[in-house]
């Protein structure tokens, strides 16, 4: 929704029109999410709702964003992370109420310069991301200029001094609210025939002794490659291909090196996609934490729903996977409607050991500005954690 309003400034005596372009911003999700783990007595029952709302006000090349959001629980009866009983399992969602986005954003064709709290995602959030799925979501205090000095390349730099973390203004401990310390994502894109090639270097200061004694400052420095090809007029493979290596940053008292590989593949045909990959987070000799770590990622896209390994085990993971998409238009009220399921079978990266599997799956139907979504996880535990099932309801709205 756009309201157009004018601003008449005043300069040398002469009134000079000006546009500025006013968006209010609004959202509104409820989730209901039931879990259930073998190792905890007592199943989590969490029904939340989220509201953000704001303004964004642009002119000429400048905008400022301003957002707010607050999260409250109709039913907690669930361990958020900070409050609850330790018998219930974590659902990751503490009630908020927050300061979200306050940025100003400068854009021209070749330049994009941002400053103040933002949303970074970059490229499939592996590394850094805006962990969307969370209530509370993450965001960054940063600088960040996107430079373009011709078409195909673009330099993408950030400077953040503070993660701001999902567990919201109550955060402590392990679990803040915010993370302070120098952080620099740094990347380099080509657009190549072939598909995008990126650069990239994640330097990671974590500087809070309570999260694990400084253990998850990193730096990350590697290559992707994304992109897709026509197989005739109604089919198309897109793939990824990803390399990384890992080591101590900072004040890290850990000394090691891990590596990180993705290769993907996904075969769209009309409305069906099938997916396959297999994704390797490296161990080096298997202390706590010297394995390759995700620590800003959106780490629930990855390696399954039922988040079993939002923190790398000291021995890696091997994530083998493949699942269907089948998409579908105009059934019945819906104007979309797509169905997903996708296995998952883990292994250690070293030693050999024998995780455990993951079945997920996904309905999800979208009506104008209303999204509606049933998701289900189901881990089976062989040799790590243990068995896990998890159930969302979730109802999104925007303007």
């Amino acid at each position: 929704m756009h309201l157009a309003a004018t601003a008449l400034v005043a300069a040398t005596g002469t009134a000079h029109a000006q546009d500025v372009t006013i968006v209010p911003l609004a959202e509104l999700r409820v989730r209901y999410e039931h879990v259930d783990q073998a190792d905890l007595p007592l199943d989590a029952e969490a029904l939340t709702a989220r509201a953000r709302a704001g303004i964004s006000a642009s002119t000429g090349p400048l905008t400022g964003l301003l957002e707010a959001q607050g999260t409250y629980a109709i039913i907690d009866s669930y361990n958020d992370g900070l409050h609850g009983p330790a018998t219930r399992p974590i659902v990751a969602d503490p009630e908020n109420l927050a300061l979200y986005v306050a940025q100003l954003q400068y854009r021209t064709e070749p330049l994009t310069l941002t400053a103040g709290r933002q949303r970074i995602a970059l490229q499939d959030e592996r590394f850094v991301g805006n962990a969307g799925f969370r209530q509370n979501a993450q965001t960054f205090d940063a600088v960040r200029a996107e430079i373009v000095p011709v078409g195909g390349l673009k330099a993408d730099f950030t400077y953040a001094g503070e993660a701001r973390t999902v567990w919201g203004t109550e955060g402590r401990g392990a679990r803040p609210t915010s993370i302070d310390g120098g952080k620099i994502f740094a990347n380099l894109s080509w657009a190549s025939p072939v598909g995008t090639l990126t650069g990239f270097a994640y330097l990671i200061d974590q500087n809070e002794a309570a999260l694990e004694g400084y253990r998850l400052s990193s730096q990350s420095y590697g290559a992707r490659l994304a992109g897709s090809q026509p197989l005739g007029a109604t089919a198309k493979l897109a793939y990824q291909l990803s390399y990384a290596t890992q080591s101590g940053y900072q004040r890290n008292p850990n000394a090691y090196r891990a590596d990180y590989w993705l290769v993907d593949a996904a075969l769209e045909f009309v409305a069906l996609e099938l997916n396959a990959g297999y994704e390797v987070l490296g161990a080096d000799d298997g202390r706590p934490l010297t394995s390759f770590q995700f620590p800003l990622g959106s780490n629930f896209k990855f390696q399954g729903w039922a988040d079993r390994f939002s923190t790398t085990p000291p021995n890696g993971v091997r994530d083998l996977y493949g699942g269907a998409t089948y998409g579908f238009e105009d059934v019945g009220p819906f104007d979309t409607l797509a169905l997903q399921g996708v296995y998952h079978r883990f292994t250690s990266d070293r030693l050999s050991l024998d995780y455990g599997n993951e079945l997920d799956l996904l309905a999800r139907a979208g009506i104008g500005q209303l999204q509606l979504s049933a998701r289900y996880a189901r881990y089976e535990a062989d040799q790590f954690a243990s068995d896990t099932e998890k159930f969302w309801l979730q109802f999104d709205w925007s303007i």
